[in-house]
């Protein structure tokens, strides 16, 4: 199926890939715009976001790049007037800035710490949000999917700022999805589970890589893909009855025994 986003602009946080490959936000903006979307794509790196318009464009797509730290809300508003302002309108916002965190544990987790993780993972969604709702009620309703993660949902060892910014973008979905299903406007979220991306890779031995490429009940690993086309069905008409859903992307990780010191995305 083509053009299942046609005639709708997306913006996408977190846009850019923090290294070599593919991530989460270059993949989900690449396929919204194979898919027929207009893409704004946001990074606080502007390099980062050129690098996934030029992807884009390379394959006769339309995007554009705008660079924004989502943590402030000034700059969250200012992203949104860009795209309105290139586009005439928006649809779709796929909030997927996101960071892992140091391993602290609760023992040992700094005040500079954790408010960075919040920050991030939680506070850019809260103002990314607040800044779009206007003109996706202008849009006449539209589509705001919230990258979480599996570890909100079970334990893993020694990332309670993490594990606890997660659980909040939950929250703030299902709050969210309550708040503004009266406007057609659905919220849901994304629960990645052990995806293999540049963040991933940056911080990974090889050995255990292989041991989460074998963690859930299908032996392979994720990749960013994985978690873009999730995107696009929440992002498209026909998931126009779906709102303050979490869908799972994980291999079945899940389903199966206690986190331990495996990482998460």
């Amino acid at each position: 199926m083509v053009d299942r986003l046609a005639g709708k602009v997306a913006l996408v946080t977190g846009a850019g890939s923090s290294g070599p490959g593919i991530g989460n936000g270059k993949a989900t903006a690449t396929l919204f715009a194979r898919e027929g979307a207009k893409v704004v794509c946001v990074d606080q790196v502007i390099e980062r976001a050129a690098e996934t318009v030029a992807t884009i464009e390379a394959e006769g797509g339309v995007a554009v790049a705008v660079a924004a730290d989502v943590t402030k809300q000034a700059d969250c508003a200012a992203m949104v007037a860009a795209a309105v302002a290139r586009f005439g309108r928006l649809d779709i916002l796929d909030n997927i800035v996101g960071i892992g965190g140091q391993r602290q544990g609760i023992r040992d987790v700094t005040e500079d710490e954790w408010d960075r993780v919040m920050a991030l993972n939680l506070k850019s969604m809260v103002f990314a949000t607040q800044a779009a709702i206007p003109h996706l009620e202008a849009a006449g309703g539209g589509s705001i999917i919230n990258i979480a993660s599996i570890a909100a949902l079970r334990h893993y060892q020694g990332i309670p700022a993490y594990q606890t910014s997660k659980a909040g973008v939950i929250g703030l979905t299902i709050n969210l999805a309550g708040d503004l299903g009266e406007k057609r406007i659905r919220v849901n979220a994304i629960a990645p589970g052990q995806v293999w991306t540049p963040m991933v890779a940056a911080r990974m031995s090889a050995e255990r890589r292989a041991v989460r490429q074998q963690s859930g009940l299908i032996q392979d690993e994720g990749t960013a893909w994985d978690i873009g086309w999730a995107a696009v069905y929440l992002a498209s008409d026909e998931a126009r009855w779906v709102t303050g859903q979490v869908l799972v992307i994980d291999a079945g990780v899940t389903l199966t025994t206690r986190g331990g010191t495996a990482e998460p995305t």
